[in-house]
């Protein structure tokens, strides 16, 4: 028999599903199809996890041999033993689908181009789509003819096609290895934070729908630039800046950890602590931050509104546009950590709708 499998994520990691089906090796009849929707994952689990129901569903029919086709070089090459399993997520994985593969007399693997999985494919599409929507994974997306695919955000009652913003954090630079307070002070990124943004700059390389296209927007810093250029790089694409994108204006505090600050300035200090409308001394408060991102969001939507941007900035920025999808209140700003070089993402949709998909993943570091 042959099995061939699919499995894809909506952000990598993001809404994930999967797909597969047995033939018959001998007339290419489908004996079986499979296909279910795994959470918020990326797409090489997505992947194994359709090599799995794959070989579950021919070893229920009764296979003795199976041909395993897939689109994944990565899957193909680990199960074929040329190359090693090193991620941690995807070694339990790999060994259920070689107990399963150890129940047949044969099992082999082939990798085959995108288009000649697409029927995997569309499996491993519906079930995004059905996790999207709110319903199983097997119950069919059933619509009157002519009527636009749902939103796939149709559960929040959100209406038309958002405008997705992939929000990523600035690398390491000397500041932030001293957990300094850095605002406009504009600083390089240090080695390792190269080396972060570089991953990062990968991870979007992989990402499906990614290109000369996409926008990418920064914050006209230095370390906001050079991280956005490393994106750009592996996109194909170019760097704007947007002054609203820029990190809180720390005034006097500029360059200060928490503990000088609160002994230098301990009564301006806690009431900063205390009230987000009060700012350091000679600088920004976060209401003020909060009403310049807003302005910056809208700005951005009125410009690229229904498609995906990368955007790249610092803590409070990225913060208050998660707060903003959230709808959520300053008390966010300190309960929400970032790390550097971190990945979010949040969709914004025309009748003022919001969702948040993914906050803080670092995957891409590890």
């Amino acid at each position: 028999m042959i099995v061939e499998a699919d499995g894809g994520s909506r952000g990598n990691p993001g809404p994930a599903g999967y797909g597969a089906l047995v033939k018959d090796a001998a007339n290419g009849d489908v004996l079986a199809e499979r296909q279910d929707s795994l959470g918020l994952t990326t797409n090489n689990v997505a992947e194994y996890s359709g090599l799995i129901a794959g070989l579950r569903a021919a070893a229920e029919l009764g296979a003795s041999e199976v041909d395993v086709r897939m689109d994944s070089k990565l899957a193909v090459e680990q199960m074929s033993g040329r190359w090693k399993i090193k991620h941690p997520a995807l070694q339990p994985l790999a060994r259920e689908a070689k107990e399963l593969a150890g129940r047949f007399e044969r099992v082999t693997y082939t990798w085959i181009p995108r288009a000649q999985n697409s029927h995997a494919d569309r499996l491993a599409n519906q079930a995004m789509d059905a996790q999207a929507a709110g319903r199983p994974a097997n119950e069919p997306d059933v619509r009157p003819p002519g009527q636009d695919k749902v939103s796939p955000a149709r559960w929040t009652g959100a209406k038309g096609e958002p405008t997705r913003l992939l929000l990523l954090r600035h690398g390491q630079t000397e500041m932030s290895v001293d957990r300094r307070y850095s605002g406009r002070g504009d600083v390089p990124l240090t080695e390792l934070g190269r080396q972060q943004v570089a991953a990062a700059a990968k991870r979007f390389a992989g990402m499906d729908g990614l290109g000369e296209s996409v926008p990418i927007i920064a914050s006209p810093l230095t370390r906001t630039m050079q991280t956005a250029q490393a994106v750009a790089d592996a996109v194909g694409s170019r760097v704007e800046t947007h002054q609203g994108l820029l990190e809180t204006d720390f005034g006097e505090w500029e360059g200060l950890t928490f503990r000088e600050a609160a002994e230098r300035d301990p009564a301006a200090h806690s009431a900063w602590l205390a009230d987000t409308a009060i700012g350091p001394p000679g600088g920004e408060s976060f209401d003020a931050v909060h009403s310049r991102v807003r302005l910056a969001r809208d700005e951005l939507i009125a410009e690229h509104g229904g498609r995906t941007l990368i955007v790249v900035s610092h803590v409070t920025p990225i913060k208050t546009l998660l707060r903003l999808g959230l709808d959520a209140g300053p008390s966010l700003l300190f309960r929400l950590h970032l790390d550097l070089a971190s990945l979010s993402i949040v969709e914004f949709y025309p009748d003022g709708n919001a969702s948040v998909r993914l906050v803080n993943d670092t995957s891409h570091l590890s």
